[in-house]
């Protein structure tokens, strides 16, 4: 079985109104499924309110399936047992990393999860060096997180996460509160953890340049899977995307627009590096 599995997966939010009348019934995802293997990449994007954040919640059993299953590493999010081991599984980072923070130094708030988890103490501070050294933050242990930039703290999350070993990281919108180098920072130390450790990641976002390492793509509206693949698969259905009140990257919109306009241009380019090799061909 694939390391992330969801089949057939539904989830309703139920509204209460008055006492007495019945709930009304909002359908966030409506019939996902789809695959993922160890050690991937996988980008999901979607407009606000496509069902994108809900599906992530299902990734780490916050959320359980109202129809279908979920399984994460062979485990059934809805097997309450299982639950626990899932959650060490797959670690999540929020939008706000303030949400994640609890400790005032650092080095300390890294080492709060496996403290939590009963990792013995010479362990922890081995998984606190080597976390903080993964994602680059090594320099600010003994540091104050309020001192911090955010694209800081939000790596001191993905290091409190790492630091409890889990073989993947849910990810939901996390530079969606940063500016630009705060965004590069974040995604870099993603990418990083992704290729040199072998980490699954999962990117929950609406910021399609930060998508275009990932291997695979899936874009959601209204609760469903609207598209699937890379992201030069994804990228090239620019009508498409549009239709579905999302951008692409800059960069590959403007390769579309020449290629409008009857310049010689392939089917979708990604970066500005092929932009320019495409355009000084001979």
């Amino acid at each position: 079985m694939s390391f992330i599995r969801a089949k057939k997966l539904h989830y309703d939010y139920l509204r209460y109104t008055e006492e007495g009348k019945e709930p009304e019934i909002s359908h966030a995802v409506t019939d996902v499924s789809f695959d993922v293997e160890q050690g991937q990449f996988i980008a999901i994007l979607g407009h606000n309110g496509s069902g994108k954040s809900t599906l992530a919640k299902h990734l780490n059993a916050l959320l359980t399936p109202t129809e279908g299953t979920v399984w994460i590493d062979g485990k059934d999010t809805k097997d309450a047992e299982q639950v626990w081991n899932i959650r060490q599984t797959a670690g999540m980072v929020f939008q706000n990393p303030d949400n994640q923070i609890v400790a005032s130094v650092v080095e300390e708030d890294v080492g709060f999860g496996p403290e939590n988890i009963g990792v013995p103490t010479e362990e922890i501070w081995k998984r606190v060096d080597s976390s903080l050294q993964k994602t680059g933050m090594t320099a600010y242990r003994e540091h104050s997180p309020n001192k911090l930039s955010g694209g800081q703290k939000q790596r001191v999350a993905i290091a409190g996460v790492m630091a409890m070993k889990p073989k993947c990281i849910v990810m939901d919108e996390p530079t969606a509160m940063l500016d630009p180098n705060g965004r590069k920072e974040v995604i870099h130390a993603v990418q990083d953890l992704n290729r040199r450790e072998g980490v699954t990641v999962i990117l929950i976002t609406h910021n399609m340049e930060e998508v275009i390492e990932a291997d695979r793509v899936i874009v959601m509206d209204q609760g469903h899977v609207e598209m699937q693949g890379t992201p030069r698969e994804v990228f090239s259905q620019v009508k498409r995307l549009r239709e579905l009140r999302l951008a692409v990257p800059a960069v590959t919109l403007l390769a579309y627009e020449l290629r409008e306009a009857g310049v010689d241009l392939p089917e979708c380019i990604l970066t500005p590096d092929e932009l320019v090799d495409e355009l000084t061909k001979d």
